[in-house]
């Protein structure tokens, strides 16, 4: 089912400000909305040699943990398994070494995680 559009809005606008944020603190972006049928990526980014995968939580209040504490084991393998198919796409990039970063939004501000998770925790 379709997001409501002002959830999608709302959304949208956190990928833009998390996106500025990043750009301005030096990474480069390669993609945005990355999307497969298993699962997708709000960001792609170039962070030094490394290739950042950025998930975008937008949460209007933290009653039910927030934006960081929304990116669940499930969700993880979904991201590692669009980047995976996204890196198959990029050669030049398959043995670049790999970030998955999460920008948790609100109406408070931004608070960037990076490496919120590993391979390893999945």
């Amino acid at each position: 089912m379709p997001a409501r559009p002002e959830k999608r809005a709302s959304g949208d606008a956190a990928e833009i400000a998390a996106c500025r944020l990043l750009e301005g603190e030096g990474l480069r972006t390669l993609a945005r909305n990355v999307s497969y049928r298993f699962g997708e990526i709000d960001l792609v980014m170039r962070d030094g040699e490394a290739v950042v995968f950025v998930e975008v939580r937008y949460r209007r209040d933290d009653r039910f943990g927030g934006g960081l504490a929304s990116v669940d084991r499930r969700k993880c393998r979904r991201i590692v398994l669009a980047a995976r198919a996204w890196l198959a796409r990029q050669p030049e990039l398959a043995d670049a070494p790999c970030r998955f970063d999460i920008v948790a939004a609100s109406p408070a501000g931004l608070d960037w995680q990076r490496a919120a998770f590993t391979l390893d925790d999945l």
